[in-house]
């Protein structure tokens, strides 16, 4: 292996283009480590990040940790930069989730250069989408960019469809009584003016999107936890487009695979043109998780319902300071 010297200001840039990835209520539960003399970059999850109530087991974590490291392959690829990636590195460092090298005698992914430019323009939509069905082509190239990395996008018939929207709708019954759910939703939710224009996280009450008028948005409506005066409400699609991301296992590795892979789906499908959304809400109750999957899929275990469609991309959500995030040691 020759590792390539990489400079502080490029790693920052890197980071910068890596950190945009979506995560659990914009939690953004990583930190970078680089490291000057081996020019390793190295990606931990922060525990205290995690939601402790409806992810225990920081599933959702490492997708978003794994999010953000598709990311930085995409900007070393669209920068020349030659990536070796390792996952799990070290047993003895639980919370390292992956190492990367600027390596010249890596395997350069040069195919991904070309999703560069939707990185920052992916925001996730809680508005509605227009009933414009999605192609099927794009539905099939968003499915082999999933099979690149190794996961598979089941898109759902009619009856699977009407199945998840039922779960959604029951996992927010219950969120409804659980307080320490809805607590743990509150503290991620927040009134702009309340901020004081210094939170760096969380969703800011811009991005809940409007209240459903006709039934139950296939969104997490961050208003019930923080309630918005003159919100306004709209009409959802009655029937969305939904996208099952699945893998064979349900590993540590796996996680960090589903999460790549659901980054890379989401990035084409900003650059098809579509408008994406994530509904996590059934995966996060283990009783309902398991029949949120197709029974005579391959690829049984749920990581992430996606919805897709054509509609407003949804505003930016805040993004923590590079000195928060990226550690630049010898």
């Amino acid at each position: 292996m020759t590792a390539t010297h990489v400079d502080p200001d490029t790693v920052a840039r890197l980071v910068g283009d890596a950190v945009t990835a979506p995560s659990m209520h914009n939690a953004q539960p990583w930190k970078f480590v680089f490291r000057t003399g081996s020019g390793t970059l190295a990606l931990f999850g922060d525990p205290d990040r995690a939601m402790t109530r409806t992810d225990p087991n920081h599933r959702a974590l490492h997708l978003g940790c794994a999010a953000a490291l598709f990311n930085l392959r995409v900007s070393a690829a669209w920068s020349g930069l030659p990536l070796r990636v390792h996952l799990l590195p070290d047993d003895r460092e639980p919370w390292l989730l992956a190492t990367a090298t600027i390596d010249e005698t890596a395997d350069g992914e040069y195919q991904v250069a070309s999703l560069h430019d939707a990185v920052r323009r992916r925001h996730t939509s809680r508005y509605p989408f227009s009933d414009e069905p999605v192609p099927t082509a794009l539905l099939d190239g968003l499915g082999a960019a999933a099979r690149l990395e190794g996961c598979r996008l089941t898109v759902p018939d009619t009856w699977h469809t009407d199945t998840v929207l039922g779960l959604v709708r029951d996992a927010e019954h219950r969120e409804e009584t659980d307080p320490q759910v809805r607590a743990e939703t509150a503290a991620w939710a927040f009134h702009e003016e309340d901020a004081t224009g210094t939170r760096r996280d969380g969703i800011p009450a811009a991005a809940f999107g409007p209240q459903s008028s006709r039934g139950p948005a296939p969104v997490r409506d961050f208003g019930r936890a923080r309630p918005v005066p003159d919100r306004g409400w709209a009409v959802f699609e009655k029937r969305p487009q939904l996208a099952l991301l699945s893998t064979s296992g349900d590993t540590r590795a796996d996680w960090l695979r589903a999460g790549q892979a659901l980054e890379r789906v989401l990035l084409q499908a900003t650059a098809d043109g579509l408008a994406t959304s994530m509904t996590s809400q059934p995966l996060e109750w283990p009783e309902l998780r398991w029949t949120v999957r197709d029974p005579v899929a391959a690829m049984g275990q749920v990581q992430m319902v996606l919805r897709l469609g054509y509609g407003p991309a949804g505003p930016a959500t805040p993004r923590r300071p590079l000195t928060e995030v990226l550690e630049i040691r010898q």
